[in-house]
Protein backbone atom coordinates (compact mmCIF):
# COMPACT_ATOMS: atom_id res chain seq x y z
CA UNK A 1 0.00 0.00 0.00
CA UNK A 2 2.82 2.31 0.02
CA UNK A 3 2.83 2.99 -3.23
CA UNK A 4 -0.18 4.56 -3.09
CA UNK A 5 1.22 7.67 -0.96
CA UNK A 6 2.64 9.44 -3.92
CA UNK A 7 -0.28 9.18 -5.97
CA UNK A 8 -1.35 12.71 -7.61
CA UNK A 9 -4.81 11.93 -9.10
CA UNK A 10 -7.25 10.10 -6.80
CA UNK A 11 -10.46 8.82 -9.06
CA UNK A 12 -13.39 7.92 -7.64
CA UNK A 13 -16.80 6.14 -9.27
CA UNK A 14 -19.89 7.72 -7.70
CA UNK A 15 -22.54 5.18 -7.34
CA UNK A 16 -22.38 2.31 -4.60
CA UNK A 17 -18.64 3.59 -4.15
CA UNK A 18 -18.44 7.25 -2.35
CA UNK A 19 -21.70 5.90 -0.69
CA UNK A 20 -22.12 2.62 0.51
CA UNK A 21 -24.10 0.19 -1.93
CA UNK A 22 -26.52 -1.10 1.37
CA UNK A 23 -28.09 2.86 1.67
CA UNK A 24 -30.12 1.96 -1.51
CA UNK A 25 -29.36 5.23 -3.24
CA UNK A 26 -28.97 3.71 -6.72
CA UNK A 27 -32.11 1.67 -6.09
CA UNK A 28 -33.81 5.09 -6.41
CA UNK A 29 -32.46 5.78 -9.89
CA UNK A 30 -32.90 2.12 -10.86
CA UNK A 31 -36.44 2.46 -10.01
CA UNK A 32 -36.95 5.67 -12.05
CA UNK A 33 -35.61 3.94 -15.21
CA UNK A 34 -38.50 1.63 -15.11
CA UNK A 35 -40.77 3.96 -14.83
CA UNK A 36 -39.33 5.93 -17.60
CA UNK A 37 -39.11 3.25 -19.77
CA UNK A 38 -42.73 1.59 -18.86
CA UNK A 39 -43.99 5.51 -19.46
CA UNK A 40 -41.95 5.95 -22.87
CA UNK A 41 -42.70 2.59 -24.25
CA UNK A 42 -45.90 2.00 -22.85
CA UNK A 43 -45.08 -1.41 -21.08
CA UNK A 44 -46.23 -2.10 -17.42
CA UNK A 45 -43.27 -1.91 -14.97
CA UNK A 46 -42.17 -5.94 -15.07
CA UNK A 47 -41.79 -5.45 -18.77
CA UNK A 48 -40.03 -1.95 -18.48
CA UNK A 49 -37.46 -3.74 -15.71
CA UNK A 50 -36.94 -6.43 -18.32
CA UNK A 51 -36.01 -4.04 -20.97
CA UNK A 52 -34.05 -1.52 -18.34
CA UNK A 53 -31.56 -5.21 -17.60
CA UNK A 54 -31.40 -6.51 -21.19
CA UNK A 55 -29.53 -3.26 -22.34
CA UNK A 56 -27.60 -2.59 -19.08
CA UNK A 57 -26.21 -5.70 -19.64
CA UNK A 58 -25.83 -5.52 -23.49
CA UNK A 59 -24.58 -1.80 -23.72
CA UNK A 60 -23.17 -1.07 -20.46
CA UNK A 61 -25.88 1.40 -19.40
CA UNK A 62 -29.62 1.56 -20.11
CA UNK A 63 -29.20 4.62 -21.39
CA UNK A 64 -26.49 3.56 -24.38
CA UNK A 65 -29.22 0.81 -25.13
CA UNK A 66 -32.20 3.46 -25.11
CA UNK A 67 -30.12 5.53 -27.63
CA UNK A 68 -29.04 2.94 -30.04
CA UNK A 69 -32.49 0.84 -29.88
CA UNK A 70 -35.10 3.32 -29.40
CA UNK A 71 -33.81 7.20 -30.55
CA UNK A 72 -34.44 7.97 -26.52
CA UNK A 73 -32.92 11.95 -25.65
CA UNK A 74 -30.38 10.91 -23.45
CA UNK A 75 -31.31 14.37 -21.80
CA UNK A 76 -34.35 13.73 -21.16
CA UNK A 77 -33.21 10.69 -19.50
CA UNK A 78 -30.73 11.73 -17.29
CA UNK A 79 -33.23 14.31 -15.86
CA UNK A 80 -36.44 11.85 -14.95
CA UNK A 81 -33.92 9.04 -13.44
CA UNK A 82 -31.90 11.66 -11.36
CA UNK A 83 -34.35 13.78 -10.02
CA UNK A 84 -34.66 11.72 -7.03
CA UNK A 85 -35.37 12.57 -3.05
CA UNK A 86 -32.20 11.31 -1.35
CA UNK A 87 -32.53 13.49 2.24
CA UNK A 88 -32.62 10.57 4.43
CA UNK A 89 -29.03 9.99 3.47
CA UNK A 90 -27.01 10.49 6.21
CA UNK A 91 -23.55 12.52 5.60
CA UNK A 92 -20.45 10.34 5.74
CA UNK A 93 -18.16 12.31 8.55
CA UNK A 94 -15.41 10.10 8.57
CA UNK A 95 -15.34 9.97 4.23
CA UNK A 96 -15.83 14.05 4.48
CA UNK A 97 -12.29 13.73 7.36
CA UNK A 98 -10.38 11.66 4.96
CA UNK A 99 -11.20 13.17 1.68
CA UNK A 100 -9.94 16.92 3.20
CA UNK A 101 -6.69 15.01 4.25
CA UNK A 102 -5.49 14.20 0.93
CA UNK A 103 -4.40 17.33 -1.02
CA UNK A 104 -3.54 15.39 -4.50
CA UNK A 105 -6.29 16.09 -6.85
CA UNK A 106 -9.73 14.00 -6.62
CA UNK A 107 -12.35 13.42 -9.52
CA UNK A 108 -14.95 11.58 -10.08
CA UNK A 109 -15.76 9.48 -12.78
CA UNK A 110 -19.43 8.27 -13.35
CA UNK A 111 -21.61 7.12 -15.21
CA UNK A 112 -24.10 9.34 -14.16
CA UNK A 113 -25.27 13.08 -14.62
CA UNK A 114 -23.42 16.06 -12.85
CA UNK A 115 -26.56 16.84 -11.29
CA UNK A 116 -26.48 13.59 -9.65
CA UNK A 117 -22.92 14.01 -8.92
CA UNK A 118 -23.89 17.09 -6.86
CA UNK A 119 -26.88 15.83 -5.04
CA UNK A 120 -24.95 12.68 -4.06
CA UNK A 121 -22.11 14.86 -2.51
CA UNK A 122 -24.24 17.25 -0.98
CA UNK A 123 -26.37 14.78 0.48
CA UNK A 124 -22.77 13.13 1.97
CA UNK A 125 -21.79 16.16 3.01
CA UNK A 126 -18.55 15.95 0.64
CA UNK A 127 -19.62 18.81 -1.86
CA UNK A 128 -16.94 21.06 -2.51
CA UNK A 129 -14.27 18.82 -2.19
CA UNK A 130 -13.61 17.64 -5.40
CA UNK A 131 -11.55 19.37 -8.63
CA UNK A 132 -13.98 18.10 -10.87
CA UNK A 133 -16.46 15.29 -12.07
CA UNK A 134 -16.60 13.56 -15.49
CA UNK A 135 -20.07 12.44 -16.71
CA UNK A 136 -22.18 10.52 -19.20
CA UNK A 137 -22.59 13.94 -21.07
CA UNK A 138 -18.71 14.57 -21.24
CA UNK A 139 -17.83 11.03 -22.52
CA UNK A 140 -20.43 11.71 -25.09
CA UNK A 141 -23.16 9.26 -23.53
CA UNK A 142 -20.01 6.18 -24.17
CA UNK A 143 -20.13 4.46 -20.52
CA UNK A 144 -17.46 2.58 -18.84
CA UNK A 145 -16.24 0.09 -19.55
CA UNK A 146 -15.37 1.28 -23.17
CA UNK A 147 -12.10 3.03 -23.53
CA UNK A 148 -13.20 6.42 -24.87
CA UNK A 149 -13.79 7.61 -21.42
CA UNK A 150 -11.06 6.95 -19.72
CA UNK A 151 -9.09 8.62 -22.61
CA UNK A 152 -11.33 11.54 -22.51
CA UNK A 153 -11.23 11.81 -18.83
CA UNK A 154 -7.69 11.78 -18.77
CA UNK A 155 -7.48 14.38 -21.26
CA UNK A 156 -10.13 16.98 -19.85
CA UNK A 157 -8.11 17.05 -16.35
CA UNK A 158 -4.70 16.60 -17.76
CA UNK A 159 -4.24 13.32 -15.71
CA UNK A 160 -1.17 11.33 -15.73
CA UNK A 161 -2.16 7.78 -15.20
CA UNK A 162 0.79 6.49 -14.33
CA UNK A 163 0.36 8.67 -11.00
CA UNK A 164 -3.38 7.76 -10.55
CA UNK A 165 -5.73 5.64 -9.06
CA UNK A 166 -9.51 4.66 -9.79
CA UNK A 167 -11.84 3.29 -6.89
CA UNK A 168 -14.52 1.45 -8.25
CA UNK A 169 -17.29 -0.64 -7.06
CA UNK A 170 -17.80 -2.76 -10.74
CA UNK A 171 -14.63 -4.60 -11.36
CA UNK A 172 -14.67 -4.79 -14.70
CA UNK A 173 -14.63 -0.95 -15.51
CA UNK A 174 -10.98 -1.18 -13.86
CA UNK A 175 -9.69 -2.82 -16.66
CA UNK A 176 -9.15 -0.07 -18.92
CA UNK A 177 -7.54 2.04 -16.30
CA UNK A 178 -5.00 -0.47 -15.81
CA UNK A 179 -4.23 -1.32 -19.29
CA UNK A 180 -3.66 2.96 -19.22
CA UNK A 181 -1.51 2.71 -16.28
CA UNK A 182 -3.38 3.28 -13.71
CA UNK A 183 -3.37 2.04 -10.04
CA UNK A 184 -6.79 -0.03 -9.89
CA UNK A 185 -9.33 -0.12 -6.47
CA UNK A 186 -12.43 -2.56 -6.24
CA UNK A 187 -14.34 -1.41 -3.42
CA UNK A 188 -16.09 -4.73 -3.17
CA UNK A 189 -19.94 -5.18 -4.31
CA UNK A 190 -21.71 -8.52 -3.96
CA UNK A 191 -24.25 -7.97 -6.88
CA UNK A 192 -23.21 -10.25 -9.75
CA UNK A 193 -22.44 -8.36 -12.42
CA UNK A 194 -20.34 -5.98 -9.89
CA UNK A 195 -18.40 -8.68 -8.85
CA UNK A 196 -17.54 -10.51 -12.02
CA UNK A 197 -14.11 -10.43 -13.16
CA UNK A 198 -13.12 -9.31 -9.68
CA UNK A 199 -10.41 -12.67 -9.69
CA UNK A 200 -8.78 -10.76 -12.22
CA UNK A 201 -4.99 -9.59 -12.41
CA UNK A 202 -5.68 -6.03 -13.20
CA UNK A 203 -7.54 -5.32 -9.63
CA UNK A 204 -4.37 -3.71 -7.69
CA UNK A 205 -6.40 -3.42 -4.55
CA UNK A 206 -9.96 -4.52 -3.02
CA UNK A 207 -11.11 -3.04 0.22
CA UNK A 208 -14.85 -2.82 2.22
CA UNK A 209 -14.69 0.39 3.19
CA UNK A 210 -13.91 3.91 1.18
CA UNK A 211 -13.34 5.90 4.43
CA UNK A 212 -11.46 3.16 6.33
CA UNK A 213 -8.73 2.54 2.89
CA UNK A 214 -8.68 6.69 2.78
CA UNK A 215 -7.50 6.55 6.57
CA UNK A 216 -4.93 3.64 6.41
CA UNK A 217 -3.31 5.96 3.37
CA UNK A 218 -3.54 9.45 5.39
CA UNK A 219 -1.89 7.41 8.09
CA UNK A 220 0.89 6.01 5.75
CA UNK A 221 1.54 9.97 4.15
CA UNK A 222 1.53 11.33 7.75
CA UNK A 223 4.69 8.96 8.66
Amino acid sequence: MKDLINIKYWIFDLDNTLYSGQTQVFSEVDKKMSAFISKKMNVDLVKAKEIQKKYFYEYGTTLSGLMKQDGIDPHDFLEFVHDIDISWLPKDIKLREELIKIKEKKIIFTNGSHSHVENVTKQLGIDGLFDGAFDIVDANFTPKPHLEPYEKLIKKFDIDPNQSILIEDIAHNLEQAKNLGMKTCWLENEEAFAKKDSDKSYIDYKIKDLPSFLQEINILKSK
